[in-house]
């Protein structure tokens, strides 16, 4: 989508199906929602992942399809390095003079009260690119934004972090004007908001609206105590008063509802005048338990009350919501590649849906040409790397789904796998591979990797010698995790089951969070994924060929 490419609406009512939450499943936190013309993107964070910062299509609210990352390159974003749920946190997208604007952290650590934010701006003049060379703004804290003014000013929002022990480390939210020709900010940091008592308040997002300008901010933590609290003044530079009817929105004492979470919002205002939230929930598999899922994207409908604060229902996430006046939605729902897709790798570049883990898809690892309708991934470290894996994934976006792939591999040693994974981060995986004994014999094997422990699950080996090519098959079924493989990938594989039910809701942010006198020694910001997985941990040159790989949900 460009800035002129807008999809013409029907001006009348919409009839039919209506916003079914959440839009975007699966690992999609943080959403940054925009309109331009009667086009709809959705931004959202992506933290040690490639591309960074995905996006989303719509031209109804209801029916979104992904449009892929935006960063695509290490002149744009460099995660070498990036911890676990570091990296890209909590974009901002707006569409100011004739450009689009896109706001993001890279954050490199958060043990012992800092974070190391370094904050970057880049524009484009339509979402495909070119993105201009990053900005470096400044690292007072994360979940930043951009707000253009009436008057033609911009200003850079984020939330100030604190390090000192003791201390609040969600300071408040600061402004300060950015000088788009400069390429800086310029003048002194205002510091407007020092939020409620729900206090963690962060991810500040800035309006104006019949002479108010609104704040909206995430306050109370990610978790179950998460909401989107709501201020306004007169003022661009404050004071800012907090509604007195308490957050526009939170789960928070609902353990009832599917969608918990729900906090850190954006808004959008419809060419009809309507408005909606777009904001981060969770669906735990039990009640208040692990979201094996991630974070995901919803959308509430908002009114305004007669002197001027915004509403939802309830002040709590709906499941269905109406869809915009004078918009046309299908009646028969489009299935998403996100839900359904089978990749023969004929492409010349990796589809929409593959990401890959702190490096981008880069020739000298990821190939789709050096052997034709096949994807060749050179072997990278260890699975317990942060500099340099071979890992091309997928987001889990359905409690019930089968992902398998093809793969011809010949290994020369024990220092070269590779195979199928359900991953999480680096402490939290499980791997079905292929490697060679001492002895050169491939072999079938599961490892299993629990808050950073490997073992090697027993009674799964398989000698495949004779086997050139094989088929894997991973499946999510609810909070089990299985494998299974065919030695005859045709049409209509044999598949045969190999080792035991596995725990799933491990591949969780709850499960990999890790708290430690107080401390947080781990966080959990991302959620599961499905992929393919090569090593060589000696650099001998080995690589897998995977011929095709096939994603199916089922509920």
């Amino acid at each position: 989508m460009t800035s002129t490419e807008t999809t013409t609406a029907d001006a009348e009512t919409v009839a039919g199906r209506a916003i079914a939450n959440p839009v975007l499943t699966g690992f999609h936190p943080d959403p940054s929602i925009l309109r331009v013309g009667s086009d709809y993107v959705i931004a959202t964070s992506t933290f040690e992942w490639f591309p960074g910062v995905r996006l989303h299509h719509s031209t109804n609210l209801v029916d979104w399809q992904p449009l892929g990352g935006a960063l695509t390159e290490t002149r744009l974003l460099d995660l070498t390095g990036a911890g676990d749920s570091g990296g890209v946190w909590a974009p901002s997208l707006t569409y100011a003079h004739g450009l689009f604007h896109l706001l993001y952290t890279d954050v490199s650590t958060f043990q012992g009260g800092y974070w190391d934010p370094q904050n970057y701006v880049v524009t484009a003049p339509s979402l495909d690119g070119p993105w201009s060379d990053p900005v470096v703004l400044h690292g007072r804290g994360f979940d930043a934004s951009l707000f253009h003014d009436e008057d033609g000013t911009t200003w850079m929002l984020s939330m100030v972090a604190d390090w000192r022990p003791g201390r609040n480390r969600f300071g408040g939210i600061s402004i300060q004007r950015y000088d788009r020709a400069a390429g800086a900010l310029t003048g002194d940091e205002h510091m407007i908001f020092k939020g409620t008592e729900a206090r963690v308040t962060e991810a500040p997002v800035l309006y104006r609206k019949d002479g108010w300008y609104y704040l909206v901010t995430a306050e109370g933590g990610t978790s179950w105590e998460h909401q989107v609290t709501v201020a306004r003044s007169k003022e661009l530079l404050g004071p800012y008063e907090a509604d007195p009817a308490g957050p526009l929105l939170t789960s928070n004492g609902h353990p009832e509802l599917t969608l918990q979470k729900a906090g850190h919002g954006s808004l959008v205002e419809t060419p009809t005048g309507q408005w909606y939230l777009a904001h981060l929930v969770g669906r735990p598999y039990s009640t208040l338990g692990r979201c094996v899922l991630g974070r995901e994207s919803a959308i509430q409908e908002v009114t305004w009350t007669e002197d001027g604060w915004p509403r939802i229902a309830g002040g709590v996430p709906a499941d269905i919501v109406p869809a915009p006046l004078g918009v046309t939605v299908p009646a028969e729902r489009p299935v998403s590649s996100e839900e359904s897709e089978a990749d023969d790798f004929d492409a010349e570049k990796l589809g929409v849906n593959w990401s890959t883990l702190r490096r981008p898809a880069t020739p000298d690892w990821v190939s789709l040409t050096e052997r034709p309708s096949h994807l060749r991934i050179y072997g990278g470290q260890s699975p317990m790397t942060r500099l340099r894996p071979s890992l091309v994934a997928r987001r889990v976006t359905a409690r019930r789904l089968t992902f398998d792939a093809v793969m011809e591999f010949s290994p020369r040693n024990y220092r070269q796998l590779a195979g199928i994974t359900g991953y999480y981060n680096t402490q939290n995986w499980y791997y079905l591979y292929v490697t060679a004994e001492d002895d050169g014999t491939p072999v079938l094997g599961i490892l299993a990797c629990d808050s950073g422990k490997v073992r090697i699950v027993p009674d799964v080996r398989r000698d495949l010698s004779g086997v050139h090519r094989v088929a894997l098959r991973l499946r999510f079924d609810g909070p089990e995790l299985s494998f299974a493989y065919a030695t005859d990938p045709g049409p209509d594989p044999q598949w045969q089951d190999l080792g035991p039910a596995f725990d799933a809701t491990t591949l969780s942010d709850e499960y990999a969070a890790q708290v430690i006198d107080g401390e947080p020694a781990a966080w959990g910001f991302t959620g599961a994924f499905a992929g393919l997985w090569v090593q060589d941990l000696g650099r001998e040159g080995g690589f897998a060929d995977f011929d095709r790989a096939t994603y199916q949900t089922s509920g």
